[in-house]
Parts: C-alpha cells; sequence; structure tokens
C-alpha cells in the first residue's frame, strides 16, 4: 500500500516536498515513481527512481526544478518541487514496479497510491 502526501496549495515560484510511503518490507525491490494528471488531461510522467537511487529519469517539463529522492529506511519516496507553475497543478501520484530499471510508462507500475493535490497559483 501506497500513501502519499504533501500537496497543497502554492504560489507559482514557491516549492512543495512529497513524499509517498510504502507498508510491507519489499520496499527496496521497488523501483518509485512519480505520476501527474492535471484536469482533463492524460496521466503523465513526472519521475521515477531505482532501488539503489542510482538510476533516475525524469520528464523534460520538470528537470531542473524537481528532485527525487528515497530513503529505504523510511520506505519513503520523495518528490521536492522548486520552482513550481500553474502548469504544474494536477493530482500526484506514486507509483511501485517490481521491473528493474525506471519505467516513465504507467502500464509498468503495479501499485498507485491515492494521489495528492498540487494546486499552483499565478
Amino acid at each position: 500500500q501506497l500513501q502519499a502526501s504533501g500537496g497543497g496549495l502554492v504560489q507559482a515560484g514557491g516549492s512543495l516536498r512529497l513524499s509517498c510511503t510504502a507498508s510491507g518490507r519489499l520496499f527496496t525491490s521497488y523501483v518509485m515513481g512519480w505520476f501527474r494528471q492535471a484536469p482533463g488531461k492524460e496521466r503523465e510522467f513526472v519521475s521515477a527512481i531505482s532501488r539503489g537511487r542510482g538510476d533516475i529519469a525524469y520528464a523534460d517539463s520538470v528537470k531542473g526544478r524537481f528532485t527525487i529522492s528515497r530513503d529505504n529506511a523510511k520506505n519513503t519516496v520523495y518528490l521536492q518541487m522548486n520552482g513550481l507553475k500553474p502548469e504544474d497543478t494536477a493530482v500526484y501520484y506514486c507509483a511501485a514496479t517490481i521491473q528493474y530499471n525506471p519505467s516513465r510508462s504507467g502500464g509498468d507500475y503495479d501499485y498507485w497510491g491515492q494521489g495528492t493535490e498540487v494546486t499552483v497559483s499565478s
């Protein structure tokens, strides 16, 4: 089970840190990802991190502004979001996959959190 938190309302240029905590003892077996879905749009990939933190992927739209990290001791993955823009407004979902490499495809993920809403005002 994945529990996401940390969303909220922030002004453009501001920052938020999302967290996603996994229950169970197999957190280190999973590649973790973040996706988002804006109103009226398709779900899109944001970022993903490998089990050992050595392989990370970002969507071009967030590269340089967002940072993904994970703390395997706490079963938690984070998404630090800086320089937020109104177009970052969306519900953000964390997800987990047993696949070896960070995947940009939502279909590759086996488990999903409930989502946390991020609203960026202009």
